[in-house]
């Protein structure tokens, strides 16, 4: 189960984040990854929950988004979203087309915690 080792890279990630903030609360991370990553949303949050146990990311929200995977069809040069259960062209019908790149695993974002007024 790889999801445990990146949902590690995450929270190290975070925690160096939360360190060089001055111990702000994080809230939030946002990762996105592309259609075809191997990243189970289950295994993936129940590895960052298991591993934010008693650390200041405790309790945080790990969000998920699936980024579809890329085409250029070759006759009408047209670029859509590729359907795996309709693999043609959403523009002429092609079955001729070349995948762009896979989207990567990216920590998007984190969300702090506003800061209480003093």
């Amino acid at each position: 189960m790889h999801e445990t080792a990146v949902a590690e890279s995450i929270l190290h990630t975070i925690l160096e984040h939360v360190e060089r903030l001055g111990n702000a609360k994080p809230v939030a991370a946002r990762i996105s990854c592309g259609q075809f990553n191997a990243i189970n949303d289950e295994a993936m949050r129940f590895a960052f929950e298991t591993l934010i146990e008693g650390t200041p990311c405790e309790g945080m929200r790990l969000e998920i988004r699936h980024i579809p995977l890329r085409a250029t069809c070759k006759d009408c040069h047209t670029t859509f979203d590729f359907n795996v259960q309709r693999p043609t062209c959403t523009a002429c019908g092609s079955t001729h087309y070349d995948f762009q790149p896979d989207a990567p695993l990216l920590l998007e974002n984190i969300e702090f915690q506003e800061p209480s007024p003093r």
